[in-house]
């Protein structure tokens, strides 16, 4: 079983931000005192070795960085937050049985629902304007077309811009700052 990285308060953004730009990061908030954390660890870091290469797991001792615990809003222990992009996309609390760790981390491998709706407007080369956004890595110009998009619709057609945006916002996380932006703009023009 290869040992899970530790990260500091000085390493968190090398190790956890930057880190998840490239690959989902696991971030197991723990300490130890904590008896659930002790039982969660060995399952976390069994079902991430079945992962290798797809997924990275990083501890972090809530009691010698309590402000990453602050943070990240670390209320109880242990707290498992995914990152991607450098921000919380999935999470849980308290020690969880293999299946539904194993489930958390398969959503993280396995391909978003944003990505499996953009491969159907690819194959219907549908929106190729979003899609070549999306493609480039510009998911703000994505987003502006596709709120554009959601005003020219209407009922079915809508539901689908609609769908992708929600999809998009959910890789991107709910506090990232394209999320929070759009969700706003996309409710405008959905209400």
């Amino acid at each position: 079983m290869t040992a899970a990285a530790h990260a500091s308060e000085d390493t968190f953004a090398r190790d956890v931000l930057e880190r998840s730009q490239e690959l989902p990061v696991v971030v197991d908030f723990w300490a130890e005192w904590c008896a659930p954390c002790h039982m969660l660890a060995p399952v976390l870091e069994r079902e991430v070795d079945e992962r290798a290469g797809q997924v990275v797991l990083v501890k972090v001792d809530i009691d010698a960085n309590p402000a990453l615990a602050q943070r990240y809003a670390v209320s109880g222990i242990p707290a498992v937050k995914a990152f991607r992009n450098g921000h919380v996309v999935r999470e849980f609390v308290g020690a969880q049985p293999p299946p539904a760790v194993a489930a958390f981390l398969d959503a993280l491998t396995e391909p978003s629902e944003a990505e499996r709706l953009v491969e159907e407007l690819r194959s219907a080369g549908e929106l190729p304007g979003v899609v070549g956004a999306l493609d480039a890595g510009d998911v703000e110009r994505a987003l502006e077309l596709l709120l554009a998009e959601a005003g020219r619709r209407e009922g079915h057609d809508r539901d689908g811009v609609r769908r992708l945006m929600l999809a998009l916002f959910a890789d991107l996380g709910s506090e990232h700052p394209l999320t929070l932006r759009f969700r706003r703009r996309l409710a405008t023009v959905l209400f």
